[in-house]
């Protein structure tokens, strides 16, 4: 009979395997440069050449707008329970393991969380995630990893299998205020300096490092981005940034190294992100319209009226007062033009005209644009 423990231990064993796989089959070594750089990928791990190749660069103009997509549902995100996380560096990027209680909803089918890393620049370049907008790169991108455990017994099993993996892609830009939320992850990046060095993390709110408007975002099929490039997994790029500050992004681009300690190969962990490839016909589906304005909140939509009615009332007050302030000052001093003119006795004064009254109401014959989408 399983124990708690027992069961933590297995899912730990699961996701290690699976960053050994992500991370190429054993015995083979890669890079993201140079002579086993990625352009040379597809000679060691053939489905690296495949035609359902990711990342890609998402033209939002010839994306697809489905109304059947419905909003990522993540399951246990908040609530991780009290196992520690394990925060590892592989030599290719720092990942996380979560436990199998997380899961996301929304999808074909039931997908179980197995890890989350990232993918950065080095600063210099510009430019740090995997997966374009328009052309546009930010400087990180987070990758949430799950497997299809409706179908499939575990993520290895999964591994390989269309419609095995689903990953949820965030990227992230830099801005003046600290992300509370990734800080859970950076303050630890100094005791996983080295490749194999793990750490203990305690668990927190997962779903805190995803963006707010989880119904926003493109999808398409594709493939791991790093080798063996298996192209079994079903991606979901949200279209809304994520942002954490400058130095916290400039302490993910050189807090880790690749290399042993000691090691005389030891360098920068930078720039660990794959180009993007070609679409080869691929349909990019959107769960909104793209030329649509992003949906506002209920306490958004509150704060406009409150701050227009405010807006309405001082002005109607300072209207007021100039209205009173003429009122009380002598008309032939303040307007000398528009006196009265003089009516010779007996003569009573003529009825001023009446002011004209313009149509408000909206004219039949006026032809209704077209329906708001």
């Amino acid at each position: 009979m399983w124990t708690v423990a027992g069961t933590h231990l297995l899912l730990l064993s699961l996701s290690l395997s699976l960053s050994l796989v992500l991370c190429g089959q054993a015995g083979t070594y890669w890079t993201y440069s140079g002579s086993l750089g990625q352009d040379r990928w597809a000679e060691s791990f053939p489905a690296c050449g495949g035609d359902l190749q990711s990342p890609v660069d998402v033209e939002t103009s010839s994306a697809q707008h489905d109304p059947s997509l419905t909003p990522v549902r993540p399951l246990g995100y908040s609530q991780p329970g009290n196992d520690l996380f394990t925060l590892t560096n592989n030599g290719h990027t720092v990942e996380m393991s979560l436990p199998g209680t997380m899961a996301l909803e929304g999808l074909p089918w039931r997908f179980s969380a197995v890890q989350l890393h990232l993918h950065w620049g080095s600063g210099g370049q510009g430019g740090g995630a995997e997966h374009l907008i328009d052309g546009q790169s930010t400087n990180a991108e987070l990758h949430v990893v799950h497997y299809n455990s409706d179908l499939f017994p575990n993520v290895s099993a999964a591994l390989s299998q269309q419609g095995g993996l689903a990953v949820l892609a965030v990227l992230i830009q830099t801005g003046e205020e600290t992300n509370p939320a990734y800080q859970n992850i950076f303050n630890y990046l100094g005791n996983v300096r080295y490749t194999g060095q793990k750490v203990s993390v305690p668990p927190f709110n997962v779903q805190m490092l995803l963006p707010k408007q989880l119904d926003r975002f493109y999808r398409y099929n594709g493939s791991l981005t790093t080798p063996p490039c298996y192209q079994s997994v079903l991606w979901t790029v949200f279209s809304e940034r994520v942002t954490v500050s400058y130095t916290q992004m400039e302490r993910l681009q050189t807090a880790l190294v690749a290399g042993a300690p000691g090691s005389a190969h030891v360098v920068p962990l930078q720039d660990n992100f794959r180009g993007t490839q070609p679409l080869n016909g691929r349909l990019i589906l959107t769960s909104f319209p793209p030329d649509s304005a992003p949906a506002f909140s209920v306490g958004e939509v509150c704060a406009v009226v409150v701050g227009v009615l405010c807006g309405c009332g001082g002005l109607a007050v300072t209207v007021h007062f100039i209205v009173n302030r003429l009122r009380s000052s002598s008309s032939w001093d303040v307007l000398p033009s528009v006196r009265t003119a003089v009516q010779p006795r007996g003569q009573e004064p003529k009825e001023p005209k009446q002011n004209v009254v313009f149509k408000t109401t909206p004219d039949p014959e006026r032809e209704e644009g077209p329906p708001k989408q």
